[in-house]
């Protein structure tokens, strides 16, 4: 049986353990999300020996030869020494700037990286409160503001969304790894028609993105779609009409739970040259990806960035 060696710690585990799980299950506590390699939480840098990867696409080149690896998508075949991902030396500090509620289930956290952090709108990264840690979407723009924002999703119980619920401005936080995701805006598309459809709190990103795409003046219609649960969780409903308002090619649609079906029955593209991205969880973004096919929006003209549940 192959050995597992984590410090001075060492024990055996069997051929085709799931690396994450023998690393959790032996009191080494590896954070965890989606357990489906797109969130990063799980990330470990193997020292000695190497495990088979189910994803070896999910990290960058650099990363690889690093020895970095997402616990999660890989298995124990040989003797195997892993460093486990520490936020007080492999994060990079920041501190709390502000916590509030955007509606009664969103909150909106701010933080300010000790040194300044370079992204896109679109990216996310992991954070690290104390030992707990999360992966979440920048609702912020690098260009605008000086803070990271975070739009919390708390209708359900959470580990970290818990623990950010007790967060004081100037408490210490430390941030993860940051990844690009699949959505952006490409300056290339200022002249076609762009739809930002977003569930819950999947409209941070785009938010972000909508915001760096009328920073670089976009010039084709821009038409974003909010679906919540019901229209009190439609929380940026002000200030997205406000940019409305002040920009004719940008209109703003708010659907609820209860209208989707006959708002995605009506659903029409003016343009083929349309593009869509999408953000949220898995079953909003599948009924969006549908109807626009439908539609007649060609597959290639569609990004999405799925919020997949904790695993």
């Amino acid at each position: 049986m192959p050995e597992l060696r984590v410090g001075e710690r060492h024990w055996s585990v069997a051929v085709g353990s799931n690396l994450l799980d023998a690393l959790n299950q032996n009191g080494v506590p590896v954070p965890y999300s989606c357990r489906a390699g797109s969130c990063h939480a799980c990330l470990v840098q193997c020292v000695r020996g190497l495990p088979g990867d189910s994803r070896p696409d999910a990290l960058s080149a650099q990363q690889r030869d690093q020895g970095w690896r997402l616990a999660c998508q890989c298995q124990v075949v040989e003797d195997l020494q892993v460093h486990a991902f520490d936020p007080q030396t492999d994060g990079r500090p920041a501190e709390v700037a502000a916590v509030d509620w955007l509606s009664a289930t969103v909150l909106r956290l701010r933080v300010v990286p000790q040194r300044p952090l370079r992204y896109s709108a679109g990216q996310h990264l992991v954070l690290w409160a104390g030992s707990v840690a999360r992966p979440y979407s920048l609702a912020s723009l690098p260009q605008e503001d000086r803070f990271l924002e975070f739009h919390l999703d708390c209708r359900k119980p959470g580990e970290f969304s818990d623990t950010a619920r007790q967060l004081r401005i100037g408490d210490p936080i430390r941030l993860g790894e940051l990844r690009g995701g699949a959505l952006h805006y490409d300056p290339d598309w200022h002249a076609r028609p762009l739809w930002l459809m977003a569930a819950g709190t999947g409209l941070g990103p785009l938010f972000g993105v909508l915001r760096e795409a009328l920073r670089q003046d976009h010039q084709g219609a821009i038409r974003v779609i909010h679906l919540a649960h019901d229209a009190d969780e439609h929380y940026l409903a002000k200030p997205l009409q406000a940019m409305a308002a002040s920009r004719p090619n940008l209109s703003v649609e708010l659907w609820t739970a209860a209208e989707l079906p006959a708002a995605l029955a009506q659903l029409r593209l003016v343009s083929r040259q349309t593009l869509a991205l999408l953000c949220g969880a898995p079953d909003s973004v599948d009924a969006f990806a549908r109807r626009l096919y439908l539609a007649g929006l060609p597959r290639n003209q569609l990004l999405a960035d799925v919020f997949l549940p904790r695993g």
